[in-house]
């Protein structure tokens, strides 16, 4: 198959104005493949050769101008239309296309919950080539009408409002120009909640088996989607530019959501079937928010080439937090962005997979599928972040509204951008643009004290390039309030600097990017260290505790980097880290931080930062630390901090017998219930200690036989510390292609465990060989997958990072992969350099 370049997509641009697609599905044509027939009206400007791609299973016939073209000219996926002269033109596609089992194209589920069926499309990136023929790039836009035949009892939905012709037979209302990637179809026997909000019709949509989990969240994803749209349209004045708007939550969903317009679509595990917290809520209500914003940052104005995916991405990212923020009962949804989305980016630009935010040799999609990442989104909105901080907020919405005024129904790229921007202002965003949106890493800010007749002043270093306007916190130990830390004065300062700035007497604390204002790691004086270290749960506010606690993760990552900026105290060795979160996460209030601290302490530092040997004194650790936590919420006045504790003893747990009591009683002691989420966790980290069989995970698929309690039985059978579980659970990832995309996940998720590194250690050579030949088979979603979760992540040696350096240099796998493979043994170094230091 090929890639489309920028070059030939550029080419075709010039040569094709395409206006009308009329695309007709029949999804009753069996379990394997559905019939797709398509008719493309477009205008050539000139005479010249192009093609159209697909990616069919039967390629059946071929008209342009009512004139057949020899099917078998199709060459992988580009059907060539040669001597294609100027002028008006209709073609004609007829094709078979098969169903997809790992997310991409037109992907079918059967729910064993109930053994009905659902399919949904995911277009993205060069995917509507599995669905129906078409010139496949984003600067082409068309109007699309579709017409779908479905079985009956089946609910067909798309991006325009859709009607039920009768027998099966649904007709959507033509799309006003969209591009390709945002066509969306999604059918089946739907539970449905339909309302209307300002004259639009709204509506939310899951698989029946979910339909109770849906009912009962309903109010709740329906008020946050009013509050967001009313919001946006205070924001923007260009109006909400499609004709409904529902929102899909769909099986086997590879991302959290996509930006369909008028049907977005997302992961059903948003559908809570298990008690959860409210960060996680905050988490769903954000995607609202993010997709939401997509319909104008992405489907309004859509970038015209894959290079410009930020306009895309970053601004959803930053409207969906900031918005959140101003317009829901979510008002510290910065708290989560800055411990779990910025660390995202902050790790992601530190690899030497690394890219600007807005790159400017994007020379293919394979090459741009690779560019979503932790740079496109996290990094993307926190330099949007800096950029309102700097700009102000009047002026950087006036830029934003001239820029969808100007590009609506159109595309647009970085150029177009910035001089709606630059219109609105009398700042140089040009030179901003530059620093910030064209250069690769992360900035380390270091401050330096001097004392001089008892008054201080700070300079800050700045290893890196790029101006900086922060928040600079100068917090005083309250000695009368068992040593809290009080806000003294929050400066303002623009890096680089001028001069040294007064900060009057030494404060106790120094924290630079107070507010997380931003992008960029911080270091602390010695003296704001040491009180870190003994006082950091006294530190006042949400946001500022965040900060503190990525520039404490950060100092124990940089232990392993070979690029370290300055700074004034040596790493962090990975015990001293976990020795503060003992002491300070039991009496923290924010759920995001203590979340997000847990997972760091637990998957990164214990399962990796430390050696085998410290491994036992890290868990034992965690454990006391989440023992405080559920000993602290007996009251009962706290359960989303319990579940968080009750989660995070369960997978660090070193001996089986509490969990194990735990799930033979149905409860831990005081609540919660073992709901079904908690019950496959608990047998999942027994399967880990050797603690149940087969019969056991049998029984407890019996008792839950839904998609998720399939996923947690295969990530259980992988788990089991057994030669022939760990047989089986390899053969049914590589050597057959039946798992979903889903089961695949679960399966390589079981897998790997720092407890069996000696069952487990011949499969690491294996997983190279492996691996690449299931990606080229398989494609980019599982590639991306096999990536991921496959990986052997706890062989933290050399001899595992030798075998992926010479995967990498003599395999060649696929482009989804390679990147995968990059990265991890990137991190792979930096855990090894971390356990040497």
């Amino acid at each position: 198959m090929s890639v489309l370049t920028r070059d030939e997509a550029q080419t075709r641009a010039k040569l094709l104005d395409v206006h009308r697609y009329m695309i007709n599905l029949d999804l009753t044509t069996g379990d394997e493949t559905f019939d797709s027939d398509t008719t493309i009206r477009f205008t050539a400007r000139t005479d010249a050769d192009t093609f159209v791609e697909l990616k069919p299973a039967d390629l059946r016939s071929v008209t342009l101008d009512g004139e057949p073209l020899d099917p078998d000219t199709l060459d992988g996926n580009r059907l060539p239309l040669k001597n294609l002269p100027a002028g008006e033109h209709e073609l004609r596609i007829g094709a078979s296309m098969r169903y997809s089992r790992t997310g991409e194209g037109m992907h079918r589920f059967t729910d064993p919950t109930d053994g009905e069926t659902y399919v949904y499309t995911q277009l993205f990136m060069d995917d509507v080539q599995r669905v129906f023929a078409a010139f496949d790039q984003p600067d082409l836009k068309a109007v699309f009408e579709l017409r779908v035949t479905a079985p009956e009892g089946w609910t067909v939905m798309a991006n325009g409002i859709t009607e039920h012709l009768g027998d099966g037979r649904w007709q959507a209302a033509p799309t006003p120009l969209i591009s390709t990637y945002l066509v969306a179809v999604a059918a089946g026997p739907w539970h449905s909640v339909r309302t209307e909000h300002r004259g639009l019709p709204f509506g939310i949509h899951c698989r029946r088996s979910l339909a109770p989990y849906l009912d009962a969240d309903a109010d709740e994803i329906l008020e946050i989607t009013r509050q967001c749209y009313d919001r946006y349209h205070e924001k923007f004045e260009e109006p909400y530019p499609f004709d409904s708007y529902d929102q899909a939550f769909v099986p086997e969903f590879n991302a959290g959501a996509m930006e369909n317009p008028g049907l977005v679509t997302f992961r059903d595990e948003f559908v809570y079937r298990s008690a959860v917290t409210d960060t996680e809520r905050q988490t769903r209500a954000m995607v609202i928010a993010h997709e939401m914003a997509h319909m104008w940052f992405g489907d309004l104005v859509t970038l015209r080439w894959w290079d410009d995916i930020w306009l895309n991405e970053s601004f959803a990212e930053y409207m969906g937090y900031q918005t959140l923020t101003e317009a829901t009962r979510f008002t510290d949804t910065w708290v989560d962005f800055g411990v779990v989305r910025k660390a995202w980016g902050y790790d992601a630009d530190q690899r030497p997979s690394t890219h600007p935010v807005a790159p400017e040799n994007v020379e293919d999609t394979a090459s741009a599928l690779l560019n979503f990442d932790g740079i496109s989104y996290a990094k993307g909105a926190s330099a949007l972040r800096q950029l309102v901080t700097w700009l102000g907020e009047k002026d950087f919405l006036a830029g934003i509204n001239a820029h969808f005024a100007r590009h609506k129904f159109a595309n647009a790229t970085l150029a177009d951008f910035i001089d709606s921007l630059a219109g609105a202002t009398e700042r140089d965003v040009h030179a901003w643009a530059d620093a910030w949106l064209r250069t690769t890493g992360v900035d380390t800010l270091t401050p330096t004290v001097t004392t001089d007749a008892g008054t201080c002043t700070l300079t800050v270093d700045r290893a890196g390039s790029r101006p900086h306007r922060i928040a600079v916190g100068l917090y005083d130990r309250d000695l009368a309030d068992e040593g809290s830390l009080t806000l003294r004065e929050r400066l303002e300062l623009d890096l680089p600097q001028s001069e040294p700035q007064p900060i009057g007497k030494r404060p106790a604390l120094l924290l630079l990017n107070d507010g997380d204002l931003t992008y960029a790691k911080v270091r602390f004086d010695p003296a704001s260290f040491e009180t870190v270290r003994t006082g950091l749960c006294h530190v006042p506010d949400p946001l500022t505790r965040a900060v503190v606690w990525n520039a404490l993760r950060d100092t124990v990552r940089d232990g392993g980097s070979t690029h370290r900026g300055a700074t004034t105290e040596p790493p962090m060795p990975p015990a001293a880290f976990l020795e503060i979160a003992r002491a300070h996460l039991p009496h923290e209030t924010d759920l995001a931080l203590v979340q997000g601290v847990l997972a760091f302490a637990s998957t990164q530092v214990a399962d990796r930062y430390v050696t085998a040997a410290e491994r036992p004194a890290a868990l034992a650790t965690l454990s006391s630390l989440c023992r405080d936590l559920i000993r602290r919420t007996e009251d009962g006045d706290h359960p989303g901090l319990r579940l968080i504790a009750v989660r995070h003893f369960i997978d660090v747990a070193a001996h089986p017998e509490t969990i194990a009591a735990w799930l033979a009683e149905g409860t831990v002691p005081g609540g919660p219930e073992l709901d079904p989420d908690l019950r496959w966790r608990v047998l999942a980290r027994l399967a880990v200690l050797g603690a149940t069989d087969e019969s056991t995970i049998a029984a407890e698929l019996d008792r839950d036989p839904s998609a998720t309690g399939q996923e947690g039985a295969a990530r259980c059978r992988a788990a089991l510390p057994d030669p022939e579980a760990k047989r089986s659970a390899w053969a049914a990832m590589f050597e057959s292609d039946d798992l979903s995309n889903y089961l695949f996940t679960a399966t390589a998720q079981g897998f790997w465990q720092p407890e069996q590194a000696d069952l487990v250690r011949d499969y690491v050579p294996r997983f190279y060989e492996d691996a690449v030949a299931l990606a080229a088979r398989r494609g980019p979603a599982i590639a991306e997958a096999a990536g991921r979760w496959a990986f052997p992540a706890y062989a933290v040696d050399t001899e595992n990072l030798t075998l992926g350096e010479t995967c990498l240099k003599e395999a060649d796998p696929i482009p989804a992969l390679r990147r995968k493979l990059v990265d991890q043994l990137d991190d792979l170094r930096r855990a090894l350099r971390v356990q040497e230091a």
